[in-house]
């Protein structure tokens, strides 16, 4: 089974407000619900990596260096990004976790036109573009 876009949606939208129990048990049900493939494994590493930048605080990883606020920022992480992930020469592996980065540039750039986040993530119905 393919990375769920809904609980992905709703698990950046809750790491965004810091809400890392829940965040956490998201994760887990992407998880449980994912195919062990390459391309996956290396998504899930992302996903995991993201929430643990976040909750250390560490000044010097890429996302406490970002700014959620400037979409212009965002969109050009966000095609960096793409770029490594269409790049044939990157394992399956790699393009999943360049895949899962662009995701999370996606989806902020998405929550600075609509601040308002779901309360759960069957509300969020509406089209995403993500990358799998």
């Amino acid at each position: 089974m393919p990375i769920s876009k809904i609980f992905v949606v709703r698990f950046f939208q809750l790491l965004k407000g810091r809400r890392f129990a829940e965040s956490e048990r998201v994760l887990e049900r992407i998880r449980q619900k994912t195919n062990k493939t390459e391309w996956n494994s290396g998504y899930l590493h992302a996903l995991d990596g993201i929430i643990l930048a976040q909750k250390s605080n560490d000044s010097y990883s890429f996302i406490k260096n970002l700014n959620f606020e400037d979409e212009k920022e965002l969109k050009k992480n966000r095609k960096e990004f793409l770029k490594e992930y269409k790049n044939k020469i990157h394992s399956d592996y790699d393009r999943g976790f360049f895949a899962a980065w662009a995701d999370y540039m996606f989806i902020s750039v998405k929550d600075l036109a609509n601040p308002e986040t779901p309360k759960k993530p069957n509300e969020n119905k509406e089209n995403t573009k993500l990358t799998n």
